[in-house]
C-alpha cells in the first residue's frame, strides 16, 4: 500500500505490499523511480534479478544479478533499477515488499514501450529492439486494445 491508499503514510518515507504469485506466476521487469524495494520471501520459490543501469564501474554495465530466494530469503532492489520476480516453484509463492518511500511509483516496462496511447511508431521501435516489424506488430497487439 502506498500514499494513495493509506494517505496516512503521508511524509512516513515508506510503502509496503504483498505479493501473491501462482505458480509460475511472474512480477513483470519493472522499475520503482523513487524507491529502493526489499523483498521477504514468506512461502514458496522465487527467482528475482535486477539489471545495473549507468554504474560507475563501465565494467558493470547492464549486468544481471539474479538470486533463487525460499521462505525466509531477502533481497533488495536498488532505486530506479529495473528488476523482476517469477515463482519458479509448483505452488503459490506469498512475499512482503517494503518500499523506501510513501510514493515509490512503477514503471512496467513492457507496457509502456508496447501499450502507449499513442502507440510509440514502429520505426522506432524496429530500430530500437534491432526487429521486423512483425514482431513490434505482434508485441503491441497484446498490450494494445481499443475503448469503442
Amino acid at each position: 500500500m502506498n500514499v494513495n491508499q493509506i494517505p496516512g503514510l503521508n511524509t512516513l518515507g515508506v510503502s509496503l505490499v504483498r505479493i501473491d504469485y501462482a505458480p509460475y506466476g511472474l512480477n513483470p521487469p519493472h522499475t520503482h523511480p523513487r524507491a529502493t524495494e526489499v523483498l521477504v520471501v514468506l512461502e514458496g520459490t522465487l527467482y528475482v534479478g535486477f539489471v545495473t543501469s549507468n554504474p560507475a564501474d563501465p565494467n558493470q554495465k547492464n549486468k544481471l544479478f539474479t538470486k533463487y530466494l525460499y521462505p525466509g530469503g531477502v533481497f533488495v532492489f536498488p532505486q530506479g533499477l529495473i528488476h523482476f520476480q517469477f515463482n519458479v516453484g509448483h505452488t503459490n509463492a506469498v512475499t512482503f515488499a517494503g518500499l523506501s518511500s510513501q510514493n515509490p511509483g512503477v514503471i512496467t516496462i513492457a507496457n509502456v514501450v508496447f501499450g502507449s496511447d499513442p502507440p510509440i511508431n514502429q520505426d522506432v521501435l524496429t530500430k530500437a529492439f534491432r526487429v521486423e516489424k512483425n514482431v513490434i506488430d505482434y508485441l503491441q497487439a497484446q498490450f494494445w486494445w481499443s475503448i469503442d
